[in-house]
């Protein structure tokens, strides 16, 4: 019991993490938020401090032409790796690429079954009625339901099949 009075009596109590703003409306409803508008005066709470000021922006990188028709670009900078970066070997790399364009290709295939599994059972917009679908909308809906997880099925692929593609 002493040690739960001791904590309370060093306990702080909740500290602000930002501004806090009082506002008062036309009817005279006061409102405190933490976002400042016309009208709302900063509160001087006890143990806030304020946040610093932001830092003046990055400076805008320079730019080079590619062509006259297509604009102007950044200039690309390259980054300086830091020397104690971990580095990899090239036969180490090469055999995490492999277990990655495997493991991507074990996903593909799935994806490739299940979407094969789904048009099958979409029967090109036809699907069989179900025996709880004696209302026409609750079908539709489930038709409408299939059509979108194909989508999303082929968006998968797709996205596997660009991934595999960026695999050195």
């Amino acid at each position: 019991m002493l040690v739960l009075v001791a904590g309370l009596a060093l306990h702080n109590g909740a500290q602000a993490q930002g501004a806090v703003y009082k506002c008062v409306d036309e009817q005279g409803r006061v409102e405190f938020t933490d976002t400042g508008r016309k009208g709302c005066k900063a509160l001087d709470l006890p143990g806030y401090a304020p946040p610093p000021p932001p830092r003046a922006s990055a400076p805008i990188p320079a730019v080079r032409p590619l062509n006259p028709q297509q604009g102007a670009v950044p200039a690309a900078t390259p980054a300086a790796t830091p020397a104690s970066f971990p580095r990899v070997d090239s036969a180490q790399q090469r055999a995490r690429d492999d277990d990655r364009r495997d493991i991507l290709n074990d996903e593909l295939r799935a994806e490739q079954k299940k979407l094969a599994d789904l048009r099958r059972d979409f029967n090109n917009g036809e699907p069989e009625r179900q025996g709880n679908e004696r209302n026409y909308a609750k079908y539709q809906e489930r038709v409408a339901s299939m059509r979108d997880e194909i989508g999303r099925t082929e968006r998968n692929i797709e996205a596997l099949q660009r991934e595999i593609s960026n695999v050195r």
